[in-house]
C-alpha cells in the first residue's frame, strides 16, 4: 500500500519555494554573463524530490546558450538551495527553455490580425 504524505500538496509547496528561491538566486548570485533577465515560469518536482525540471523564459538573448549556462550552474544553485530549504533531499536541477510566452504572443498577434481584417470587412 502506498504511504500517504503527512502534508497534502507538499510537492507543490516545495516546487513553489524552489521557484521563488531560484528566481532570487539567479538574479543576485549568478554572475554568468550568458544569463540575462531570466524568469522562472514553473518547477516540476518528482515525488521522491530527486529531480526538478525548471522551466524558464528570457527577455533577450539566446535560449540555447542560456539553457547551457543554467545547466552548468545547476550544482552551484542546488548548493545554495540546500542552505535555504529545510528538506532532506534537494533535487537535481534540470533547466528547460519554456516557449509558452512566445506562443502566446504569436497567438495574440494572429487574433489581432483576424479582428482587424474582420472590422475592415464590415
Amino acid at each position: 500500500m502506498k504511504k500517504k504524505s503527512s502534508t497534502p500538496n507538499r510537492g507543490f509547496k516545495v516546487a513553489d519555494q524552489i521557484q521563488r528561491d531560484l528566481s532570487e538566486l539567479i538574479a543576485r548570485e549568478l554572475k554568468d554573463p550568458r544569463v540575462g533577465m531570466v524568469t522562472i515560469n514553473a518547477v516540476e518536482v518528482t515525488p521522491d524530490y530527486a529531480h526538478a525540471k525548471v522551466f524558464f523564459s528570457i527577455l533577450v538573448g539566446d535560449p540555447d546558450e542560456t539553457t547551457e549556462a543554467l545547466n552548468q550552474a545547476a550544482g552551484f544553485l542546488r548548493n545554495h538551495l540546500f542552505k535555504r530549504l529545510h528538506i532532506h533531499t534537494v533535487p537535481t536541477l534540470h533547466f528547460q527553455f519554456d516557449r509558452t510566452t512566445e506562443r502566446a504572443a504569436d497567438m495574440n498577434a494572429l487574433i489581432a490580425k483576424a479582428v482587424s481584417s474582420r472590422s475592415k470587412e464590415d
